[in-house]
This record gives structure tokens, C-alpha cells and sequence, in this order.
């Protein structure tokens, strides 16, 4: 049976508008290789989350923080910095301390993502909080700890090594007209590689992320993009969609869920040995549901936040899977092989006490 046939046959799917040759295209691809690796549902808690498959997890084990607040200098047309609203606010290095120890000490933290608002250039200022984070390692050897680098060079990303940061993150962005004209912003494509190269030069896990549809909705300097990460010895890379409902009406559309595929199988093709990853941010509803369908059939490595169906998606093309309650980008113990054959008995006992 062909794996259109399968999905569409999924409850959850039934309403659900499928490219045929968008999903022969995903099927061949996976008949060309041994097997499909199993995919790993990132379930992190800063935000509540539950599907009809999975459900969240009640303890704030790996929350996220923000340097500044709600506050960011560029107003990107896509975001306005709405994406910061979730997170908790930590606007002293002193705050950032006693929260994260409180977590420790009451929820069981099992890392953190640090993040914030950018100033004009494109840089977040974390100056301040590496002596707490060296501290936190230096106490808590285990706690993982993500960091949203924004632009940089190699002395700074060479701190960030040096304060224990464990994963680092940035946007890669593929087109100079979106640079200027959606995050307002001064800064060549090159400067966003010469970054990615910086970060690449330690030894901290580094995951860009690729906006799709970061041009007002239309697929432009995505193939630049992955050229970009392709380059560079990256640990995973992060792909999210442009979320409309974040901008002002009437300058984004949404991408189509066929356009996003593609990018999907493209991405899993150009980088075949590395992780690739669907982060947190895409459209919700029925688009997100054929989103995430889509990215389980080629292969992705991981989903944060999984639609209704994708599990039963995994199921019916021979997947295996497993949950953690961490950020898709940063990998908590054990490995992806023995988590997917613990199961469903794994995802019961993360959330106990």
C-alpha cells in the first residue's frame, strides 16, 4: 500500500489535502535507504502543550529565558518579538541564578534555553550572564543549557564555550533582501555564515535554524540557506515555518504545506549524516498537521511539539519514536536507538513525581 493510502486513512488526517507526488517523492526517498531513523517528539515545558497522542509533561524541566524580557531593538516584521512572550523573563544574571537553582531544587531542571531580544546589529548581550552559567556547570555538572547566539564572532563564541553552554543556536538566513527588509537589519549573508563558521570552531553543539517562508511567506534564500549549513560541521540543523498570525495583517501568507515539504526532503538530502529537526514554530491547524506528517516522511530526526497524527503517521510508515521534555535541538541522555525501543513506558516515567 502506498504511504498516501496509509495517511490517508489516519483519523486524524481524514480532512487532510495531500501532494501525491510530494509523498511518492518521500516514499522513494526512503526506499533508497536501509531505514528510517527513529524520530524523537520534543516536548519541551515552556509551554503547556498536549495532542491526542502525547501529552505534556507537568514539571518545568527544560524551560527557557529571556535576558531581556518581551523587549528586542529589531521589530522583525515576522515575529515583533511576540516569540519572547512564553519565556520566562530574567533581566539580571542575579534572576537568571535563583530561578534556575529554584527549578533544580523543586522540578527536577534538566536544562535551560537562554535567549533574548537582539540589539540593532543583531547581537544579544550575555556578557553579564556567563559567570552564572560557569557557576551553574560547575554546580550542576549534567544541566544542559541551550543559548540563542544571534550574530557573533569567534571570541564570542568562544565564551559562550568557555561558560559551559552546551548547544548554541542561531538563524541562518539565505537572502539579502531578507535581511533588510524583514529584520530591518544592516548585515550581509555573509556575516550570518562567518557566525555559523565561529560557532562551528568549538566544541558546543551547534544547530542553526532555517526560517521557511521567512520572505513575507514566499520561499526565497532557503536553497542559499541550506548551501550555507551544508558547509559547516553543524550537530543538527533546525527547521521552523514563518507563523503569520505574529506579523502585521496583510504582509505574510503562509507557505504552502507542499512548498514546506520540499524544503523538508531537500534539507534531509543535502545534509544525509546530520540531525534535522522541525522546531517549535509553524503554522497550527490542519497546516500543521500535514507539516508534520510531511516531515515524518522524510525523515526528519525530530518534531517539537508534534500535531495530532504524527504518531500514528511514525506508526503506519514502520518509524520507530520516543518523547523527551526537552528542547528539539538539545539531546538529554541516553541515545535515540535505546530511547525508541523503551517506548511509551519511557514517556510515562519522565513525567512521575
Amino acid at each position: 500500500m502506498t504511504w498516501l493510502g496509509q495517511i490517508n486513512a489516519i483519523e486524524e488526517l481524514e480532512d487532510a489535502e495531500f501532494d501525491a507526488e510530494l509523498v511518492a517523492d518521500l516514499q522513494a526517498a526512503a526506499s533508497r535507504s536501509s531505514r528510517l531513523p527513529p524520530i524523537r517528539f520534543s516536548t519541551p515545558t515552556f509551554k503547556e502543550y498536549n495532542s491526542s497522542e502525547l501529552s505534556g509533561c507537568g514539571k518545568n524541566s527544560f524551560p527557557a529565558f529571556s535576558i531581556t524580557a518581551g523587549a528586542c531593538a529589531l521589530d522583525c516584521d515576522h515575529c515583533q518579538a511576540k516569540i519572547l512572550d512564553p519565556m520566562i523573563p530574567a533581566i539580571k544574571p542575579e534572576i537568571l541564578d535563583q530561578k534556575v537553582r529554584d527549578l533544580i531544587m523543586l522540578q527536577d531542571l534538566q536544562g535551560f534555553l537562554l535567549s533574548g531580544g537582539s540589539n540593532r546589529k543583531n547581537e544579544i548581550r550575555y556578557e553579564r550572564y556567563y559567570p552564572v552559567i560557569e557557576k551553574l556547570k560547575h554546580d550542576f555538572p549534567n544541566l544542559k543549557i541551550a543559548i540563542h547566539t544571534a550574530l557573533t564572532d569567534e571570541v564570542g563564541a568562544k565564551r559562550m564555550e568557555a561558560a559551559g553552554v552546551d548547544t548554541a543556536m542561531m538563524d541562518v538566513i539565505g537572502h539579502q533582501d531578507t535581511i533588510k527588509q524583514v529584520y530591518h537589519l544592516d548585515r550581509p549573508v555573509e556575516d550570518f555564515e562567518a557566525t555559523l563558521a565561529a560557532l562551528c570552531s568549538t566544541k558546543m553543539e551547534i544547530t542553526p535554524h532555517i526560517v521557511v517562508g521567512l520572505h513575507y511567506g514566499k520561499i526565497l534564500g532557503e536553497q542559499n540557506a541550506l548551501d550555507i549549513v551544508s558547509r559547516h560541521d553543524v550537530h543538527a540543523l533546525a527547521l521552523v515555518v514563518i507563523m503569520p498570525f505574529y506579523a502585521r495583517p496583510g504582509t505574510f501568507v503562509t507557505p504552502s504545506t507542499g512548498d514546506v515539504g520540499r524544503i523538508f526532503l531537500q534539507a534531509r538530502q543535502r545534509l544525509p549524516n546530520k540531525q534535522v529537526l522541525l522546531g517549535c514554530a509553524r503554522p497550527p491547524g490542519m497546516h500543521k498537521r500535514v507539516t508534520d506528517a510531511y516531515a515524518v516522511m522524510a525523515g526528519l530526526d525530530g518534531i517539537a511539539f508534534p500535531a495530532d497524527g504524527a504518531v500514528e503517521v511514525s506508526r503506519v510508515i514502520g518509524r520507530e519514536y520516543h518523547q523527551e521534555h526537552a528542547c528539539c535541538s538539545i539531546k538529554i541522555g541516553g541515545s535515540a536507538v535505546a530511547k525508541a525501543r523503551e517506548g511509551l513506558a519511557m514517556q510515562a516515567s519522565s513525567c512521575a513525581v
